[in-house]
C-alpha cells in the first residue's frame, strides 16, 4: 500500500473517527481509517450517550438499535459519606458498551466503503508545497491525503510527536472500568463520590452494567494495587462498598488508562483537524463525551465536504471548523472543569449533593454540560 492516495485519512477508530469516516465516504470521497487495534475491543468510557444524538444517528442509519441499549432518564449522586440526591434527566440518554457500539460503527463504515487499515501511525507530516499529508504506518508504508483527521482519543503517541502543549503536563488521573452484574435500576445513571475521584454506574445492554471511575494516580501508588486502592478509598462510600462486595465482576481485570488530561486542546493543530477527545475532553462526571464526539464528527464532516465540493481553500476550512467547534463545545468544556471542583472531597461531595437537591439548579447545571438535539 505504498503511497496510496485518499481524499481523507482518519487516524483513530473510536466514535469520532468512525462517524466522520462514514459521513465523508457517503459523499463520494475516498476515505481511509487507521486503527491500531482489531475490532471489537473495550475502551475506558462511561458508556452513557445523551439523547441529543439520536435523531442524527437515525437519519444516517447508524443508531445501534439492534443492540438494545438501555434507556436512562434519572441521575443519582452520592457523597463520600453516603448522602444521596436524584434529579430527572429531562433529555435522557441511552447506555451502550463501546465494545458493541464501536463494532457496529466499524461494520457500518466497512459496508459504506471506508478502507479500514489495522496499523499504528509512526508519523504524520504536511507538505506546504504539495498541500498534502503523508501518513507513515508501521506495517503498511506511506499513505497520502488532502485532509487528515485526528481522532486518536484522549492521549496518543501522535500527540507527543506533534509536541502538543497538553502532553507536557503530567495528569494526576487514572481511569478504571469494569462490566458487572448487579441489582441497579436500569433507568438510572449514578455517580458516587470517593476521596480524590468519583465512580459512575449505569446499565448498558444485555443486563450488564458499566462501572467506571476516575481516581488519582497517587492513591494507586500509595496502596500498590487497584484492588487495595478500591478497598481503602472507594469502599468508604457505602454505596460503592456494597457494589464492590456484592456485584459479579465479568472480567478478570479492569480496563485501565493513565494520564487522563482535561487540559485545553486546539481543534486544529499542524493542519490536522481534531475531533472527539483529541480536540478536547469533557470531565467524565458530565457524562457527555460520547455525544460530543459524535457531534464534533458531524461538524467536521460538513466542513470537509464543503471544502471538497465547493473548492474552499485550507485556511477557510480550518478557520470555519475551529470557529464552529469552539462555539459548540468550548464553554461546555470550561463549565465541566468548574463542576469537577465540586467532587472528590468529603465536604465538596456533601455540597454537590446539596446542590443536586435543589432541582431547578441541578437541572440547569446538567443542561450546561449537554447540548440540544441536532
Amino acid at each position: 500500500m505504498q503511497k496510496e492516495s485518499f481524499h481523507v485519512i482518519v487516524i483513530g477508530g473510536g466514535l469520532a473517527g468512525l462517524v466522520s469516516a462514514i459521513l465523508l465516504q457517503s459523499q463520494n470521497l475516498k476515505v481511509a481509517l487507521i486503527e491500531k487495534k482489531q475490532y471489537p475491543f473495550h475502551r475506558v468510557c462511561g458508556e452513557y450517550v445523551s439523547n441529543e444524538v439520536v435523531d442524527f444517528l437515525k437519519q444516517h442509519n447508524i443508531y445501534p438499535e439492534l443492540t438494545t441499549p438501555s434507556t436512562l432518564n434519572e441521575f443519582v449522586l452520592t457523597s463520600i459519606s453516603g448522602k444521596k440526591a436524584s434529579v430527572p434527566l429531562s433529555l435522557g440518554g441511552f447506555g451502550i458498551s463501546r465494545y458493541n457500539f464501536d463494532l457496529f460503527l466499524f461494520e457500518s463504515a466497512k459496508a459504506a466503503g471506508v478502507e479500514i487499515i489495522t496499523d499504528s501511525v509512526d508519523d504524520v507530516s504536511y507538505s506546504t508545497s504539495k498541500d498534502i499529508f503523508s501518513v507513515i504506518l508501521k506495517k503498511n508504508g506511506t499513505l497520502n491525503s488532502k485532509i487528515a483527521i485526528g481522532a486518536f482519543g484522549k492521549r496518543s503517541n501522535i500527540d507527543r510527536s506533534m509536541d502538543r502543549p497538553f502532553f507536557k503536563k503530567q495528569s494526576p488521573y487514572i481511569g478504571v472500568k469494569y462490566h458487572i452484574k448487579y441489582n441497579h435500576p436500569t433507568n438510572q445513571v449514578a455517580l458516587h463520590n470517593f476521596e480524590g475521584g468519583y465512580c459512575g454506574i449505569n446499565a448498558i445492554e444485555n443486563g450488564t452494567l458499566n462501572l467506571c471511575y476516575l481516581g488519582e494516580r497517587s492513591a494507586l501508588k500509595k496502596y500498590g494495587s487497584i484492588p487495595e486502592m478500591e478497598k481503602q478509598i472507594l469502599h468508604k462510600n457505602p454505596y460503592l462498598k456494597k457494589i464492590f462486595t456484592e456485584a459479579e465482576f465479568l472480567w478478570d481485570k479492569p480496563e485501565v488508562i493513565n494520564e487522563i488530561s482535561f487540559e485545553t486542546k486546539m481543534p486544529v493543530e499542524g493542519h490536522i483537524l481534531m475531533c472527539g477527545d483529541a480536540a478536547g475532553m469533557i470531565t467524565p462526571l458530565c457524562g457527555n463525551g460520547m455525544a460530543m464526539a459524535i457531534h464534533s464528527s458531524k461538524i467536521l464532516a460538513e466542513e470537509v465536504i464543503d471544502f471538497f465540493h465547493n473548492h474552499k481553500d485550507r485556511k477557510t476550512l480550518e478557520r470555519s471548523y475551529k470557529s464552529r467547534w469552539n462555539k459548540q463545545f468550548k464553554n461546555r468544556l470550561s463549565i465541566g472543569r468548574v463542576i469537577q471542583n465540586l467532587f472528590g472531597s468529603a465536604w465538596l461531595s456533601e455540597l454537590s449533593v446539596g446542590i443536586c437537591k435543589v432541582k431547578p439548579l441541578a437541572k440547569y447545571l446538567v443542561s450546561l454540560t449537554h447540548g440540544k438535539p441536532f
